[in-house]
C-alpha cells in the first residue's frame, strides 16, 4: 500500500512538473499573431485581442485573454465582443508546437447580427470563386476548435430596415467534430413591448458544406410567451423539425415540422426563399386548432362561480408606435399557404374538417378555400383580404348551410335569444378584419333563411292565443301549446351597423307571418314587425274567420337588453265588433227604411 502510494505520489510530482515547465517554457502571445492570422485567413474576418494573454493550468489547461473582438470584412460594428475569453487547450500538442483548441469559451459577450456587422463587400472589389479553399498554413502548426460556448451573454438582431431585438441570458453550447457534424443547445430570452419569451433548443447541426449549405435538425425546442396581449395563460409549446438553408440562391426548406401550441398541434413541411421577391409556401395539417387558446382577444367561456382571468395590456406609457399596414411582412412576402384541420375552435364555435388555401401576393391575400363543417352544417368563406393600403380591405362570399344560429351569435357578440339553423349566401365587404369592424364598418346583402326558429321566452302562437283569450270568450283554441317557426325566408342587408330585413316569409304549426325590420348592431337597438296568421280557432264563426283571414302585427323594438312587445289583438277584435255592430246597425236602418217605403205605398193605394 505504501509503495502505491508513493507511486501515485510520484506520477502526480512529474505532472505537475511538467506542467509547470510547459508554462513557463511555452508563452501564450506567442500565439496571438497566429491565431489572428489564421482567424482572417480561414474567414475573412479580424480578431482584435486586448491585454496579455497568460495561463491556467487547473482544471482544464487553458489561455485566458482579456477583452476580444471578431469583426467582419468591412463591418462597422464587431460581430462578437466580450469582456474575456477562455480558449481550452489539449496538452500534447503543445509540446509538439501544435494548437488545438478544444473549446472556446465567452462570457458576458454581445453577439450582433445586424447590418452594422454584417459584411460588407468594397464596390469593383474582385470575388473570389464560391468553392475556392483557403491557403493552408506551411509553417507546419495546426488550428482546430472542437467547441464553442457562450454563456450569460447578449445577441442583438435586426434585419436590414427593421426593428432591433434584443435577447438576453444568451447561452450556446456547440461541439462539432473534424467532419463538421455539431450538436447545439440554445437558451435564451427575450422581452420586448410588455411581452417575455423564453426558448430552450437542443439540435444538431451539420456544416459540412459551410457557407454554402447549412442542414440540420432541431429535436426538441421549448419555448413560452407571456405578457401584455397575449392569452392570460400564456402560449408554451415545443417545436421539433429538419431543415436545411442554400446560402448561393437563399433558400430553405423544412420538413417533420412538429408544433405545439398549448392544446394545438400541427404538423407539416415548409419552404422558401429569403431573396428579394421572398417566398414562403406552408402545408400544414393539424389535429387539434384551438383559436381561442392562442389570440388573446378570444371571448372567455362563462362558468358559473369561476374568476375569470384577465388579459394584460401593457400601459399607456409602454405602447408601442401606433402599427399599421406598412409594417406587416406580408407585404413583401410571397405566400402559399394549405392548412387542414381536424378540429378546430374560434370564439367558441366548433369546426370541423377545415380546410383553407390561401395565397398573398406582396399583401393582396386570396382566400381560395375557406371552409369546413360545424355541428350538422357546413361554411365556405372565399374573398380576398388588402393589406397594401393604410386600412385593410376585405371582400368576402360567404355560404352558410344549416349552422347553428345561437352559438353563431355568441361568436359575435350578440344575444343568444334565437335557437335553429341558418342558410345564407351573399356578399360583405368592409375595412379592418375584427368582429367589432364587421358590426360597425361593413356592408352587404344576402339571401337568407332559417329553419325551426324560436325566440328566447316568446312563443308566438301562444302570445297570441292568450291576448285573443283577455279579450273575447267568444272564440276558443285547440290548446296546442307548439311554439317556433318552421321556416322563413327573406332578404338581409348591412350597411355600417344597420341590418336590415325585408320580404320575410314564413310558416310554423298553424302559423304564416310576414315581415320586416331593422337591428341596429352598433346601438344595440332593434325594431321588428311580423304579421302573424294563426290558424285552428273555433267558436263565433265571424270572429274566427277575423282571426284566421286578418294578420296581426306583433312588434319587437327597444334595447335588446330590455326588448319590449306591442300585439293589438284587442284593437283588431273591437275593430271587428264594431263593423259588425254598424253593419247590424245599417241592415236594421235599411230594414227599417224599407218597411217605412212599404207602409206609404200603402197608404197611397188606400181608397
Amino acid at each position: 500500500m505504501r509503495r502505491v502510494i508513493t507511486t501515485l505520489a510520484i506520477l502526480l510530482v512529474v505532472v505537475v512538473a511538467g506542467m509547470t515547465a510547459l508554462v513557463l517554457l511555452v508563452n501564450p502571445n506567442d500565439f496571438r499573431a497566429y491565431m489572428v492570422q489564421q482567424v482572417e485567413q480561414r474567414s475573412g474576418y479580424r480578431l482584435a485581442l486586448q491585454g496579455d494573454l497568460r495561463w491556467h493550468v487547473w482544471p482544464q489547461m487553458s489561455i485566458l485573454a482579456g477583452r476580444m473582438s471578431l469583426t467582419a470584412p468591412g463591418a462597422a460594428q464587431p460581430l462578437v465582443s466580450a469582456e474575456n475569453m477562455r480558449l481550452d487547450v489539449a496538452l500534447w500538442p503543445l509540446l509538439s508546437h501544435q494548437l488545438q483548441v478544444r473549446q472556446v469559451m465567452l462570457k458576458n459577450a454581445v453577439v450582433r447580427v445586424t447590418p452594422d456587422s454584417a459584411t460588407q463587400t468594397p464596390k469593383n472589389a474582385p470575388q473570389a470563386p464560391r468553392n475556392a479553399q483557403p491557403a493552408s498554413s506551411s509553417n507546419g502548426w495546426s488550428f482546430d476548435i472542437g467547441q464553442l460556448k457562450v454563456a450569460d451573454s447578449l445577441l442583438i438582431w435586426q434585419r436590414a430596415g427593421g426593428e432591433e431585438y434584443n435577447f438576453r441570458n444568451f447561452n450556446l453550447n456547440l461541439e462539432q467534430d473534424a467532419r463538421k457534424q455539431a450538436t447545439v443547445a440554445l437558451s435564451t430570452s427575450l422581452s420586448r413591448n410588455q411581452r417575455n419569451a423564453t426558448v430552450n433548443l437542443k439540435g444538431q447541426l451539420d456544416a459540412a458544406h459551410y457557407p454554402h449549405r447549412l442542414s440540420g435538425k432541431i429535436s426538441q425546442l421549448d419555448y413560452t410567451l407571456a405578457g401584455a396581449n397575449i392569452p392570460p395563460q400564456g402560449i408554451k409549446g415545443t417545436l421539433s423539425l429538419e431543415g436545411s438553408w442554400q446560402d448561393d440562391n437563399q433558400q430553405f426548406s423544412v420538413s417533420n415540422l412538429q408544433l405545439v401550441a398549448n392544446d394545438t398541434t400541427l404538423s407539416g413541411h415548409a419552404e422558401g426563399s429569403l431573396a428579394v421577391p421572398q417566398h414562403l409556401a406552408l402545408n400544414l395539417h393539424a389535429t387539434t386548432l384551438n383559436f381561442d387558446n392562442l389570440m388573446a382577444n378570444a371571448p372567455v367561456p362563462e362558468t358559473q362561480g369561476a374568476q375569470h382571468a384577465v388579459v394584460a395590456r401593457a400601459p399607456v406609457i409602454a405602447e408601442p408606435r401606433l402599427q399599421n399596414n406598412a409594417d406587416s411582412q406580408l407585404n413583401t412576402l410571397d405566400l402559399l399557404l394549405q392548412l387542414r384541420a381536424d378540429n378546430a375552435v374560434w370564439r367558441g364555435l366548433t369546426l370541423n374538417n377545415l380546410q383553407i388555401d390561401a395565397s398573398n401576393q406582396q399583401g393582396l391575400m386570396t382566400l381560395n378555400t375557406f371552409k369546413g363543417t360545424s355541428g350538422a352544417g357546413s361554411f365556405s368563406l372565399p374573398g380576398t383580404i388588402d393589406i397594401r393600403q393604410p386600412e385593410t380591405r376585405v371582400n368576402l362570399r360567404p355560404e352558410l348551410q344549416q349552422i347553428a344560429i345561437q352559438p353563431l351569435l355568441k361568436a359575435f357578440e350578440l344575444p343568444e335569444s334565437l335557437q335553429g339553423t341558418v342558410t345564407l349566401s351573399g356578399q360583405l365587404s368592409g375595412t379592418d378584419l375584427s368582429v367589432a369592424a364587421a358590426k360597425s364598418r361593413w356592408q352587404g346583402s344576402a339571401e337568407i333563411s332559417a329553419s325551426d326558429l324560436r325566440l328566447a321566452q316568446i312563443n308566438l302562437q301562444q302570445m297570441v292565443r292568450r291576448a285573443v283569450a283577455r279579450v273575447s270568450n267568444r272564440v276558443s283554441s285547440d290548446g296546442n301549446e307548439e311554439q317556433g317557426i318552421k321556416q322563413i325566408a327573406g332578404k338581409m342587408v348591412l350597411d355600417h351597423g344597420q341590418l336590415t330585413f325585408s320580404d320575410l316569409n314564413g310558416n310554423g304549426n298553424k302559423l304564416a307571418l310576414q315581415g320586416k325590420g331593422q337591428v341596429n348592431l352598433v346601438q344595440q337597438q332593434l325594431d321588428m314587425t311580423l304579421g302573424l296568421n294563426l290558424t285552428g280557432w273555433s267558436g263565433d264563426e265571424k270572429l274566427v274567420a277575423a282571426l284566421s283571414e286578418q294578420a296581426i302585427p306583433l312588434r319587437i323594438f327597444g334595447n335588446w337588453n330590455n326588448v319590449q312587445y306591442s300585439l293589438p289583438v284587442d284593437q283588431i277584435l273591437r275593430d271587428r265588433l264594431q263593423s259588425e255592430a254598424k253593419s247590424r246597425l245599417n241592415q236594421w236602418i235599411d230594414r227599417q227604411q224599407d218597411n217605412d217605403k212599404n207602409q206609404n205605398m200603402k197608404n197611397l193605394l188606400r181608397p
